[in-house]
């Protein structure tokens, strides 16, 4: 790859390129993330674990994967580090190498740990360099990253039960090749984004900031808000990334190699409708696609768990697709909220949205040890009513002021 990429720098359009290197590294992340919910049901089998063990697991991975992201973003909004993501893609090799090798409940936290490092470091500064991409359309840029992240999640389940799920847990350590692939092309972003932090500097003097006229207050109550939001969307998430393959078993007694197709297809319409919420926000406002993505999923959510099996495969398709477009547009809009502490809002949001489903997983399985699979679905479909607040988000208008 070539190390010396052009310099895209010095225009205002965006930068397509690198957004396309992004979302593709994001999508090698991620496929490597979801591969530790799709093994749950070979671990599960091969270590006697509980539901709530496999959420532990989850609330191991997702906790690592989240508390660092606020402050990882909070440093490179000062001091950008454009090789920061392939030095965490580093820490996912390691953690890959690990989990193929371990023995027991404790070495698979400690593995799932380091994955989830890699994770922190990657999401805020990665998000950085798509808004630094975007010229402007910083809701396609978010939508165009999602989607990599989106499409890697649902690759992952297909490649859990195509391979790890028939020749077992030693299989994992094939995935470290992704993990050395995705840190060529971060380092190829680096060097980009080395050009674009000295050409930044050398304009700092002249640079352009858009900000609001919303008071102090109002701005942390839509902060406040946008993360209830974004706990409503990933604590139904988690029942779904976690425990669907447990409920497709348990309802329907459909074999784990099906059950991980049924999650790939949940997953793929997640990755496809990623890509609407950010380029309709940058038209229509990103207030509207925050009330539609988060509020739309409820009538499919609260269908799914009385659903047969066909309409089980039919219902995961709209939630996916719905329940995706609300990240980007909340990420964005938050920023908006927030202007100049692009890498401080992303870390924030991924983190909340990581530690929110570390937290779901660990507080569902519980419940699913001490009630059923089945249960817990039945619950968890009134989680997307919690949309209703978005009504008390403001609306936002910016004015272009020098820096």
């Amino acid at each position: 790859m070539n190390a010396n990429p052009p310099d895209f720098s010095k225009t205002n359009a965006t930068v397509f390129p690198i957004l396309f290197a992004l979302s593709f590294s994001h999508l090698l992340n991620d496929t490597i993330q979801s591969l530790i919910p799709a093994i749950y049901p070979l671990v599960k089998d091969s270590y006697h674990l509980t539901f709530s063990q496999i959420g532990l697991i989850t609330l191991t991975f997702q906790l690592a994967a989240s508390l660092f992201q606020p402050f990882v973003g909070l440093y490179t909004d000062k001091k950008p580090q454009p090789y920061s993501l392939a030095i965490g893609m580093g820490f996912t090799l390691v953690g890959l190498i690990t989990l193929s090798l371990s023995n027991s409940f404790y070495l698979i936290l400690f593995s799932v740990a380091l994955v989830g490092t890699g994770s922190s470091i990657f999401h805020p500064e990665a998000s950085r360099m798509a808004h630094a991409a975007s010229g402007g359309k910083k809701g396609l840029a978010q939508s165009v990253f999602q989607l990599g992240g989106n499409a890697g999640s649902s690759i992952g389940p297909l490649l859990a039960a195509w391979i790890i799920v028939p020749k077992g847990q030693f299989s994992v350590i094939w995935f470290s090749v992704i993990a050395l692939l995705a840190i060529m092309v971060l380092s190829y972003v680096g060097n980009w984004y080395k050009n674009y932090v000295l050409n930044r500097e050398a304009k700092k003097a002249s640079a352009i900031v858009e900000k609001h006229h919303l008071s102090k207050s109002r701005v942390i109550t839509a902060i406040v808000i946008l993360l209830v939001l974004i706990f409503s969307k990933y604590f139904y998430m988690a029942s779904l990334t976690s425990y669907f393959t447990f409920y497709m078993i348990d309802k329907f007694h459909v074999s784990v190699q099906t059950s991980q197709i049924y999650l790939f297809v949940f997953l793929f319409s997640v990755a496809a409708g990623t890509l609407l919420g950010g380029p309709i926000g940058d038209r229509i406002g990103r207030k509207y696609v925050i009330w539609v993505s988060i509020l739309g999923a409820a009538p499919f959510a609260l269908m799914l768990p009385h659903a047969n099996l066909f309409w089980t495969g039919v219902l995961i398709v709209p939630i996916g697709m719905i329940l995706a477009s609300a990240f980007s547009a909340i990420l964005v809009y938050a920023q908006e909220l927030i202007p100049g502490k692009v890498g401080l809002v992303a870390g924030l949001f991924f983190g909340f949205a990581f530690g929110m489903g570390g937290l779901g997983s660990a507080l569902i399985g519980n419940l699913a040890d001490k009630t059923s699979i089945n249960y817990v679905f039945s619950i968890c479909a009134y989680l997307p009513l919690i949309g209703l607040i978005t009504a008390f988000l403001p609306n936002i208008s910016t004015t272009r002021k020098a820096k």
